[in-house]
């Protein structure tokens, strides 16, 4: 393992060197290349860096117990020891950890469509608590959100949203995220107080670059068409809407967001690069085929990976056997003990899988 962390140390400089190359400088895709190899290796170099540092402080701390120390020294250093041991310890499991098979799309930024399943109006009102809740956890990290798509209802819901959340390793949290989630509450339209269970559809794509997803224009049928729902005067007026249908695999993305046709049909395009990207990749890797459908499923209530229920206050994933009972605060874009419990649950499971290995 230590051979292996040095090999990747000596990567990381080769390629921060590489990065004030002049004629690298003077090329953006091989700068972007560059620095992309860089941020993925920076954690663990950064960890590796600490770990030999303690390791330094071990080894002299050790040799000070060779000399002749006065008793109260001695229990300095040996008190020392057992502390800088601990750390060794720890930054052991992190680096075994941080050298497990990484998903090539961790550092990717992602894109989620939330759609309402099985609840009709109280659907599409829990599918606007999700975004809010995403989007909030996108800012609770310093992530940066754009809208891509929307199909508003007449309730203030969405019948389906689109939306892009930009930053730094916010495909490798949020990816877990993908399933049916369902809700548990008595709807504001409900005059009896009946609790209802309605569901929603979570799909997480990590973002294709243009260099992945090669799209042929030839490939596409592309409509334009009046946008509906809120938007101002443009909207029902202009053909600003754009829908784009990719031919060979039948592939259809919507955008009516964005006042400018030709914007529209930027943030479509982005969309449908990632839903091919996902397309080719589980078909190339043959056992993931069905990866997407099982995450989406068919929006009915009974397949679910997490449970809201207002009643309770509680929040249940099911698939980690894990319950919080602060509903509210999840909500508000308090995620990362469901997400860091999802993490570990994985990490956990791929230590497993090495070891059978």
């Amino acid at each position: 393992m230590l051979e292996r962390l040095q090999m990747l140390e000596e990567k990381y400089e080769e390629l921060t060197q590489k990065m004030i190359d002049p004629d690298v400088l003077n090329n953006p895709a091989e700068l972007h290349k560059c620095a992309k190899a860089q941020a993925d290796l920076e954690d663990v170099v950064m960890v590796y860096r600490r770990y030999k540092k303690v390791m330094r402080e071990l080894e002299d701390s050790k040799a000070m117990l060779l000399e002749k120390l006065d008793p109260e020294m001695d229990e300095m250093v040996k008190a020392e020891i057992k502390e800088l041991s601990e750390q060794k310890e720890q930054l052991e499991q992190e680096l075994t950890i941080l050298l497990l098979p990484k998903d090539p799309n961790d550092s990717k930024n992602v894109i989620m469509e939330i759609r309402a399943g099985t609840g009709g109006d109280e659907a599409a009102l829990f599918d606007a608590d999700l975004y809010r809740m995403y989007t909030r956890y996108a800012e609770i990290r310093g992530w940066k959100t754009e809208v891509m798509n929307t199909n508003y209802t007449d309730v203030g819901g969405y019948k389906e949203i689109t939306f892009m959340i930009e930053g730094k390793g916010a495909y490798s949290r949020l990816k877990f995220e993908g399933g049916v989630h369902r809700v548990q509450r008595v709807p504001a339209t409900e005059s009896s107080g009946r609790i209802h269970t309605s569901a929603a559809t979570v799909a997480v794509l990590p973002e294709a670059e243009e260099v992945e997803v090669d799209i042929n224009m030839n490939d596409l049928r592309i409509d334009v068409f009046c946008a509906s729902g809120p938007g101002g005067q443009c909207v029902n007026t202009t053909q600003s809407a754009v829908r784009i249908t990719h031919i060979p695999t039948g592939v259809v993305v919507s955008c009516q967001d964005e006042k400018s046709q030709l914007r529209n049909k930027e943030k479509a395009l982005k969309v449908l690069r990632s839903r091919l990207m996902e397309k080719f990749q589980q078909e190339a890797q043959g056992d993931l085929a069905a990866q997407r459908k099982d995450m989406v499923g068919s929006g009915d209530r009974s397949e679910r990976i997490r449970t809201y229920n207002f009643p309770q206050g509680r929040v249940s994933d099911h698939r980690i056997n894990l319950t919080v009972h602060n509903l509210d605060k999840v909500l508000l874009g308090n995620l990362d003990e469901i997400i860091d419990a999802l993490v570990t649950s994985d990490q956990a499971e791929k230590l497993k899988n090495a070891d059978e290995a």
